[in-house]
């Protein structure tokens, strides 16, 4: 969970940067994100699956009037939470896949710059444990469409790389059965929550190095 005190604490730091008027440009940048995934919708999903990181390295072009876009590749892992589970289970679901990524970010001076955006591919996923392997179903495998809102606020280093805190929150797809990790039973779940599609929260840092400076 997103702690208000630390969302706070940011801002606090960030919006001085705001009184600087100099404003300016830069095209042609390589970003890379990481962050922490916290499960929210589908019951299931949330309770029993436990979000250990998510990276995302992509280009991104600076178009006019803030306007940006960009594409890259995204990873996420979330594993078994053992807690959880009728009997011991170990493993995870690994996601991976492309996305395109469309927004507006504003470099409101030299230093600071804010981005909303969105991100929104087509993921590979699969679904991995050691209870599957003694079912004879080692990986359960599937495709799903990937949507991500973001926001994002950015803080220069020089005139070639930032640093930004971002928070997103990413829609995958599918639904999550138990099934998928080699459960045999509903595990009190209603099946009525297998069918609502998994969401989960993602909070971290990311770094961007700009190619170009433009005037």
């Amino acid at each position: 969970m997103i702690r208000p005190n630390f969302i706070f604490i940011a801002v606090f730091f960030l919006v001085p940067f705001l009184a600087n008027s100099q404003v300016f440009e830069r095209k042609h940048t390589f970003n890379i994100e990481l962050g922490l995934p916290n499960a929210f919708s589908n019951k299931p999903f949330k309770n029993i699956m436990q979000g250990l990181v998510s990276v995302a390295p992509y280009y991104q072009f600076a178009l006019k009037n803030n306007f940006i876009a960009g594409a890259g590749m995204r990873y996420s892992y979330f594993a078994i939470n053992q807690f959880k589970v009728p009997s011991a289970v170990r493993g995870g679901v690994h996601s991976g896949g492309i996305f395109l990524k469309a927004g507006w970010e504003k470099f409101h001076n030299e230093r600071f710059a804010t981005d909303l955006s969105v991100k929104f591919g087509y993921d590979q996923n699969y679904f991995i444990s050691d209870r599957g392997d003694s079912l004879g179903k080692s990986i359960v495998q599937f495709n799903s469409t990937y949507l991500e809102p973001s926001v994002g606020f950015i803080l220069t280093v020089d005139e070639f790389s930032s640093y930004r805190l971002f928070i997103s929150y990413a829609f995958q797809g599918f639904g999550y059965k138990p099934s998928m990790i080699g459960l045999e039973t509903f595990g009190g779940y209603d099946p009525k929550e297998f069918n609502r599609t998994t969401s989960f929260l993602i909070v971290g840092f990311g770094f961007t190095h700009y190619f170009k400076k433009v005037n």
